[in-house]
């Protein structure tokens, strides 16, 4: 595949609530694109992205996955990305790398909870968006409350650039505002012929104050385009493209586009605007990295010639070896090259390039700035990890992962299923940076830590389908965080003779509760006031956070609370960094023990859905939970409640909704924050006083 100029390429991602319709859109896009000769179904379990064997049985996209594919004079590497609320990573990293993305609503429900959390997502990295609002042929749906939706829950402002003609089982075209044409898709050929016609004379007057808006709106980029309306001189569609690029690649307008891609129905059009509206490489704000041990930033010159610096976001464990996805900002990487992980140090030799096209690979000779590819070969490297050339080091920021929240007990069926777990489950944790792995010192059990049930139910899906490993399941379980209530100081002295030599640390603690939502916040004292070196800072600092991960009495970690150095003495040739970690490490638990240690459950934020005739009973249901209404709003027939309820009264919620709304009830959840647990918990745990 013959390399584009830079300002022809764009990296892009579908992002959205489950079942709006992102693997739906991706396939058509591939069909558009003459990537694929066949559309494949979601609900056939054909998709090309959708090729994990779990995914194609649920109907869900469970991983990120990426291809290639050309539009015209433009080259779109496109990752799509699951909607589901315990796959998030997978949304955060492919936003942490992307230039633009596709926003996806479905015109029946509009903004749903999970839409919600990736749009604040790409908020937080940045990302231009355009928004496709899909499934315009259902009942229903209906695109003016979807615009309200998304200015009123999205605080965004959306132009919409398309008017639908026909409504529901109706809908059989849009109107192009900008190029004032209807455009109908062909149904004897999957949609792949778009006849443009004139707009008939009955429509003139929507279609003039959708332009109007459109106008409005470019106004506030190219202050000609006012002058030029005021004056009521034509404007043309060019200039307002172009001023809507400005406000779009600011993040402060989002083209909307109409569709129903189910029915092969506006993606053309969406590609277009795909070219029109959002970055390439070039467009993007300047990536920043820094020089490892220094706080200077240095911005990355996004060309092929400069130094290399790429940043790994995505690792697979691909028939039990590594395969690293990178995004390169500078610089050009080649199979042989020799590359250094500058964020946990060490050299690794690229063995192959890949574009990747889902789960098939297309070999690489070389892949330059601005390129999405995947690696081998690279095998120390995590996500997040910076890759550069050996002798220019520079280190990109890494990517936010959220806390897990529930716990599932394993323990392997044989023998043999016992020798294969934990190597299995340590390139699961490789590739995912939202599971973990504990070991209970009580019981000896195995304890897996993941986003939700789903996610875990996955995990141990795959050790038995990847790994070859059975297991034993119990109960999820949620997991808990421990926090303090009072404040205090300690003053720990290790002192010890080991392996012939004395080792000694002193330090002065003081741990201090924050409000809910502070986390774990450690204070070193400043270098200039403290004795101590610059190179006992950092595992001083480690120390204290091992601590607190092991917890007070639960073995639950330490949350919403500050741990200040106050003093750390030191004496040359007599303190060392094991007597200082010791003592910090001893510190730190001795002190939170006098402290009134207390347990935090995890809180969820649900949006459920119910038929007007059930939502009494629902509300009672939910009150029984401990849960809190937030909010209550009607669409249609239906009731939409949102509320805060505690995780532990969840498990199995779904069976009780069906039987209490028969059958027609649905719900989301995703984590809000963790709050106080009653009595009964801390009792069950043994707190005293509880």
């Amino acid at each position: 595949m013959q390399r584009p100029p830079l300002d022809k390429i764009r990296n892009i991602g579908i992002i959205s609530h489950i079942d709006a319709g992102k693997t739906t859109v991706s396939e058509r896009i591939l069909f558009y694109t003459g990537e694929s000769h066949k559309i494949g179904e979601v609900h056939e379990g054909t998709t090309i992205m959708d090729w994990m064997p779990q995914e194609q049985e649920r109907g869900i996209t469970i991983s990120a996955t990426s291809t290639t594919c050309r539009w015209k004079d433009l080259w779109i590497n496109l990752i799509d990305t699951p909607g589901h609320i315990d796959f998030t990573i997978e949304v955060e990293r492919s936003l942490r790398v992307l230039d633009g993305a596709i926003a996806i609503f479905s015109a029946v429900e509009g903004v749903q909870p999970q839409s919600e959390s990736v749009w604040r997502q790409a908020d937080r990295y940045q990302v231009p968006r355009l928004c496709l609002i899909n499934k315009l042929d259902r009942v229903g749906s209906d695109v003016t409350a979807t615009l309200e939706h998304i200015e009123e829950r999205l605080k965004a402002r959306p132009v919409l650039l398309q008017l639908p003609l026909g409504t529901e089982s109706e809908f059989h075209g849009v109107i192009d505002v900008l190029e004032q044409q209807v455009l109908t898709f062909g149904t004897d050929d999957f949609g792949q012929r778009v006849e443009r016609t004139a707009i008939p004379p009955e429509l003139h007057a929507a279609v003039r104050r959708a332009r109007e808006r459109i106008i409005e709106a470019a106004a506030d980029f190219d202050d000609t385009i006012l002058s030029d309306f005021l004056e009521e001189r034509d404007i043309e569609t060019v200039r307002l493209r172009a001023a809507l690029r400005r406000g779009t690649l600011k993040c402060e307008v989002f083209p909307v586009l109409l569709g129903a891609a189910l029915r092969n129905k506006g993606i053309q059009p969406l590609l277009d605007a795909v070219a029109d509206y959002l970055p390439s490489p070039l467009d993007a704000p300047p990536v920043m990295a820094k020089r490892p041990g220094s706080d200077a930033e240095v911005a990355l010159a996004g060309e092929a010639g400069a130094a290399l610096c790429a940043l790994a976001f995505k690792v697979l464990s691909d028939e039990g070896r590594k395969l690293t996805y990178l995004r390169l900002y500078s610089g050009s990487l080649k199979a042989g090259d020799m590359v250094y992980n500058a964020t946990r140090g060490g050299e690794d030799r690229i063995a192959r390039l890949f574009l990747m096209h889902a789960h098939k690979r297309e070999r690489l000779d070389q892949a330059l700035a601005g390129d999405i590819v995947a690696a081998t070969g690279l095998r120390d490297v995590l996500t997040g990890d910076s890759i550069c050339h050996p002798e220019h080091l520079l280190c990109l920021a890494g990517l936010s992962c959220p806390e897990p929240v529930v716990a599932l007990a394993v323990e392997p069926k044989t023998v043999d299923d016992r020798e294969k777990l934990m190597p299995a489950l340590e390139k699961l944790q490789w590739e995912d940076p939202t599971f973990r792995v504990r070991e209970e010192e009580e019981t000896g059990q195995t304890l897996l830590i993941g986003m939700g049930e789903l996610h875990l139910e996955i995990v141990c899906d795959r050790l038995e389908r990847s790994f070859g490993v059975h297991v034993k399941t119990g109960r999820p379980q949620v997991v808990y965080r421990e926090t303090l209530t009072r404040t205090v100081e300690r003053r720990e002295i290790f002192q010890r003779e080991i392996d012939g030599r004395m080792h000694q640390g002193e330090i002065l603690l003081r741990l201090t509760p924050l409000p809910r939502g502070g986390a774990l916040q450690i204070a070193l004292p400043a270098e200039e006031e403290s004795p101590l070196p610059a190179a006992l800072r950092s595992p001083l600092e480690q120390s204290l956070r091992q601590a607190a991960a092991g917890g007070v009495r639960t073995g639950y970690p330490l949350t919403d609370l500050e741990v200040r150095a106050v003093q750390v003495p030191f004496l040359p040739g007599t303190t060392t960094e094991l007597g200082l970690q010791a003592a910090a490490r001893r510190g730190l638990t001795l002190a939170a023990r006098d402290a009134a240690p207390t347990l935090l459950e995890p809180v969820m934020a649900l949006e459920l859905t119910a038929p007007s005739d059930a939502t009494g009973k629902v509300l009672g249901t939910l009150q029984q939970k401990r849960g809190r209404i937030k909010g209550m709003h009607s669409r249609g027939e239906t009731d939409v409640i949102r509320a805060l309820v505690p995780l532990a009264e969840m498990f199995g919620y779904m069976t009780e909704l069906r039987s209490t709304t028969r059958g027609r009830g649905t719900y989301t959840m995703e984590f809000s924050h963790y709050d106080q647990a009653p009595s009964e918990t801390l009792q069950r745990f043994g707190f005293p006083g509880a």
